[in-house]
């Protein structure tokens, strides 16, 4: 008897970790696209101020200069700076 209920126990306990674990995979999931959904709402938000910005500044509404100015403070790679056509930023010496 006691080893028909150690080995039902040992059922369970089998069973917990089944569905513990089908439960972890099912959080990692929900986790994954959560994170996928802000990063493609955070990079349309981004592309949507972009459009709004370059349409100021063609409309005359914001100065091609103090947008440059911003591009220049602003983009350290550069790659970023030459797709803007910005100079190469001067290294600082230590």
């Amino acid at each position: 008897m006691a080893t028909k209920i150690a080995g039902r126990i040992e059922s369970l306990e089998q069973r917990l970790k089944q569905l513990k674990a089908r439960q972890q995979r099912a959080q990692a999931r929900a986790r994954t696209i959560q994170n996928r959904t802000a990063r493609r709402e955070e990079t349309r938000r981004k592309v949507l101020v972009g459009a709004i910005v370059l349409a100021r500044v063609e409309q005359g509404l914001l100065t091609e200069a103090v947008f440059r100015d911003w591009l220049d403070a602003a983009l350290m790679r550069q790659e970023d700076r030459t797709l803007f056509g910005l100079s190469e930023r001067a290294r600082a010496t230590p």
